[in-house]
């Protein structure tokens, strides 16, 4: 069955909910639909207080250490971290607390080429069972395309169920962002949530386009129960009004 996880998403050391296809690395033209009065760390607090595991805090960019480290600090081994990871300070994050760490833009060169050896080494590193791979794409004429850098820079790799085989046995999740439907609460990319969940190799999160109960509804079915989700932007703790969080609390005790 579909899971809710819950996410922080971390800017500027504010928790926020943007459109994801406006993050760049000057701020130039970014959409914010949310900046909460609440830190990281109350975030954290209220997820620990539901039981919501398997969440995930996100830093998007520079100076967000803080706040990452605050939510952590709030719940011990809760909330897996993401955002600037790489080999040098994975290890560091797990001491600081996180579950898990989430990494994309270190498993590619600057060229966008993916680096299946610093997968292998990462994973020897840390133990596969502490590594989450970020497939967070774009859809392009190939299908999806994965983006690193804030999914602003196009790499060589396409989600595929290939793909995912090749690189399953190195990691124990995946955490799949749709970033042209993240943030606009406008439905969730249906044919990416199918390929998922007919892959249904390990766990998997997919996140972007939720804007409404229905749109769970659409995850839990379309991915025959294999795919989880996270909401952003539309639930109302963020200032939404598709998706209240305690439905949410509830969906997950069934």
């Amino acid at each position: 069955m579909t899971k809710f996880r819950p996410c922080i998403d971390i800017h500027n050391g504010q928790v926020k909910q943007i459109v994801g296809g406006t993050l760049s690395d000057d701020g130039a033209g970014l959409k914010e639909n949310f900046v909460a009065d609440a830190s990281a760390a109350e975030f954290a607090q209220r997820y620990q207080q539901d039981a919501l595991r398997g969440g995930h805090v996100i830093q998007l960019g520079p100076g967000n250490r803080e706040a990452a480290i605050s939510a952590l600090e709030a719940w011990p081994n809760g909330l897996q971290l993401g955002g600037g990871v790489t080999i040098k300070n994975a290890a560091e994050w797990i001491e600081a607390g996180a579950s898990q760490v989430i990494v994309t833009s270190w498993l590619f060169d600057q060229d966008g080429r993916f680096r299946m050896d610093r997968l292998k080494q990462l994973s020897e590193e840390i133990g596969r069972e502490r590594l989450v791979v970020d497939l967070s794409c774009r859809r392009t004429d190939a299908g999806w395309t994965v983006a690193m850098n804030r999914w602003q820079t196009l790499t060589d790799m396409e989600v595929t169920k290939e793909s995912l085989d090749s690189m399953a046995e190195y990691c124990a999740e995946y955490l799949i962002h749709a970033a042209d439907v993240e943030g606009l609460c406008g439905g969730v990319d249906i044919e990416l949530v199918q390929l998922l969940g007919d892959w249904a190799g390990i766990p998997m999160t997919y996140a972007g386009g939720v804007g409404s109960m229905k749109d769970i509804l659409v995850v839990d079915e379309q991915s025959g129960g294999n795919v989880d989700i996270t909401v952003g932007s539309a639930l109302d703790i963020f200032g939404g009004s598709g998706v209240k969080y305690e439905e949410l609390v509830v969906w997950n005790q069934r």
